[in-house]
């Protein structure tokens, strides 16, 4: 329901977030597949990652796009 009342994945995260539970990882799934994810969200949620968990996701990137 968060999905399809969103505008962009930002609205879809912030709808999600706010009924809580899994919905928010859930909505973010479909949001991602749907809007893509905004450069400034994808760099700013990388920098909580450790090192080797964003090795992991240019990899996955680079074999799989």
């Amino acid at each position: 329901m968060c999905f399809l009342e969103s505008t962009d994945f930002e609205s879809a995260i912030r709808l999600a977030v706010s009924i809580g539970g899994d919905s928010a990882a859930i909505t973010g799934s479909i949001a991602e597949a749907y809007y893509g994810i905004p450069k400034h969200i994808q760099v700013k949620a990388s920098g909580y990652l450790p090192k080797e968990m964003q090795d992991v996701i240019i990899k996955f990137k680079q074999t799989y796009g």
